[in-house]
């Protein structure tokens, strides 16, 4: 498995952040967009990160080839939570699978103090196995589960709150 770099992200990155997450979108298993978002769309969600605060790291290998990108995203958006944040994970589509995703989550966990980040969130559907299962592997337990509250295609789809206190 390569070796990965972890960069904080900058508006040129914006397309490729838009083209790994819109290549999610077809599986029905990550995200609860049904369709495309757009740059534009993402413009003030991207403004939402900052490098001292709530990170948005570009992941890569050793040549800088882009293989996928994951946030700290504010839980709620009030002050008493400052401590908490939605973890997002998203890896482009020829890096998905190749046992990445524990090389990202080790790395938020390890760097989350440095954010003054005391909990960790993932918000993952319940038939979304292998991230329940990436994130259970690292301790995560189920902290809340929305029955049926999505609906992808006709189907209704449960959410699943994973949350883990970072000491």
């Amino acid at each position: 498995m390569k070796e990965l770099k972890f960069r904080n992200a900058t508006p040129e990155d914006l397309t490729r952040i838009v083209e790994i997450y819109n290549s999610t979108i077809p599986s029905r298993m990550v995200t609860a967009d049904t369709e495309d978002i757009t740059v534009e769309s993402r413009v003030q969600w991207f403004h939402e990160h900052t490098p001292d605060r709530r990170p948005l790291w570009m992941i890569e290998d050793l040549e800088g080839i882009i293989l996928g990108w994951v946030s700290f995203s504010s839980f709620y958006g009030r002050p008493a939570y400052n401590g908490t944040v939605e973890l997002s994970i998203y890896m482009a589509e020829n890096s998905r699978g190749k046992g990445y995703g524990k090389k990202v989550l080790q790395y938020c966990i390890d760097n989350a103090s440095k954010f003054d980040v005391k909990t960790l969130l993932g918000f993952i559907f319940l038939h979304n196995e292998p991230s329940l299962k990436l994130f259970r592997h690292f301790g995560f337990e189920n902290w809340g589960v929305f029955p049926d509250v999505a609906v992808l295609d006709g189907v209704e789809r449960t959410l699943v709150i994973v949350g883990k206190r970072i000491e």
